[in-house]
């Protein structure tokens, strides 16, 4: 059929509007894009274009105020899509628990700081004012974990779009879904209130390639990593501003002059949130001897399951670590049922943890586990107890708690175990505002000493000195 010179100048148009004379898209911005407007990309190298120029954009022509506006439309946002985001964070990575995990992301939502923690500082003197303030990175590469992906997502989102960057996600594989929905809802959250399009991306194919790929850019100039420990030394390596947020195995240490039974229920509380998916969550039990009996008689009123035969211990043992001794992840954040059925011991009962006593050197206690699982190990004194805690804690200083009414034995342990988060009488989770003071954050930055992270620790000091003059003394 012949084709009229009519129909071949539409589709010369056609084509005129897709390519530029250099063979390049005349919509840049479509072109990787797999779903515009929410901030999910095909091809990394696009996305952090986009995040830069967004940034750029953010920078120029949002002031504090406007960021305010934006983070307060961003937790509005993500409270009313929270039940989902907990089914769902359930439901993508096999792992934890879903109201657990509602607990967690209205936990972050709410107490994530915001553009509050940029609080200025002034000096005068005879020589005039200096003023400090904090300034924005520009595009900040984070990494997220599986273990708790939503939340470090909203956390990270609030706290560095507060400080002024844009961000650009580098989700674990294991955690795809929940991410990106997460990032859609924070960017649906970004338009409604007004704000630049691209401020938070990531790739809808996550995975080690493209996370090398983000932290070697030329444009990211942060590298944010929350995750294991190979995570946080390949973020560190890079040559740039690192933050690492790596892993724990928190000690909780029972003295003599405990509330025991409290201590139990906060202990079981503690390690069997969320399956134990937290890295500040209770991952072994140290006890001084005389009140061993009681704690252990009192968790048993927790909901657990008391495994005292050994031919068991090594059954769930065997289940746990493979082979070659490592980790299996089949189990991380499983419940207890679960894994104890897996490992051919009968429970019906769908109960929060279990629980056992082992040896100092048993695995169970030297590694981090993120299960429901519990070793206890009885010492003769509160000084056994600190030595073998701050060993087990490994110099992670990540976490660690304590059940006891004596001050000089909480000051001792506190100091020599040199944890970000150090916990007096409460579960774990108290050390992240969960029923304890304080804000929340799921980017704990041992390794790099930033601690707690909060927007501050997203952004640059930078100050400004007027010499001779607006002295008014």
């Amino acid at each position: 059929m012949a084709i009229d010179t009519m129909d071949i100048e539409k589709v010369v148009k056609a084509v005129l509007e897709k390519i530029d004379k250099k063979g390049h898209s005349m919509k840049e911005e479509t072109i990787g894009v797999q779903n515009p407007g929410k901030g999910i990309f095909s091809n990394m190298d696009m996305a952090i274009e986009a995040a830069w120029k967004a940034q750029k954009k953010f920078f120029k022509e949002y002031n504090l105020e406007d960021r305010n506006r934006i983070i307060q439309t961003i937790r509005e946002e993500l409270m009313e899509n929270v039940e989902a985001l907990a089914r769902l964070g359930v439901d993508d990575t096999g792992m934890g628990r879903y109201e657990d995990k509602l607990v967690k992301n209205k936990l972050t939502i709410e107490k994530t700081p915001g553009v509050e923690d940029l609080k200025a500082e002034v000096y005068t003197g005879d020589s005039g004012l200096a003023l400090i303030e904090f300034s924005p990175y520009g595009v900040i590469g984070a990494i997220t974990p599986s273990t708790n992906p939503s939340e470090t997502v909203i956390c990270n989102s609030i706290g560095m779009i507060a400080a002024g960057n844009s961000v650009v996600f580098s989700p674990h594989p294991g955690a795809k879904k929940i991410s990106m929905k997460t990032i859609e809802i924070i960017n649906t959250a970004i338009e409604k209130a007004g704000g630049p399009e691209n401020l938070i991306v990531t790739v809808d194919n996550p995975s080690i390639e493209n996370a090398q790929k983000m932290m070697t850019h030329e444009k990211i100039k942060m590298i944010v990593a929350t995750g294991g420990p190979g995570v946080v030394k390949s973020a560190m390596s890079k040559g740039k501003k690192a933050i690492g947020a790596g892993a724990g195995n928190p000690p909780a240490l029972v003295d003599e002059t405990a509330d025991i039974e409290k201590a139990a229920r906060d202990i079981i509380a503690g390690c069997s949130f969320d399956n134990n998916l937290p890295c500040i969550a209770e991952k072994e039990v140290i006890v001084v001897d005389s009140v061993a009996d009681y704690l252990i008689f009192s968790m048993k009123k927790e909901n657990v399951y008391h495994l005292e035969n050994r031919e068991n211990i090594d059954r769930l043992l065997k289940i746990v670590f493979d082979e070659k001794g490592r980790l299996n992840r089949k189990y991380v954040g499983k419940d207890a049922k679960f894994i104890l059925n897996s490992a051919g011991i009968k429970c019906e009962k769908d109960v929060r943890a279990v629980i056992m006593e082992v040896k100092k050197d048993h695995p169970f206690v030297l590694e981090e586990l993120m299960m429901p699982i519990l070793p206890i190990v009885r010492v003769k004194d509160i000084e056994e107890g600190i030595n073998l805690a701050v060993a087990v804690e490994q110099g992670n200083r990540h976490t660690a708690i304590m059940h006891s009414k004596n001050i000089d034995n909480l000051t001792r342990f506190a100091r020599e175990v040199e944890t970000t988060i150090f916990v007096k009488n409460a579960p774990s989770y108290a050390g992240l505002g969960y029923g304890g003071e304080g804000y929340a954050t799921f980017t704990i930055a041992g390794p790099t000493g930033e601690g707690l992270t909060s927007t501050r620790s997203f952004a640059r000091k930078r100050k400004c000195s007027l010499v001779g003059g607006f002295s008014i003394k």
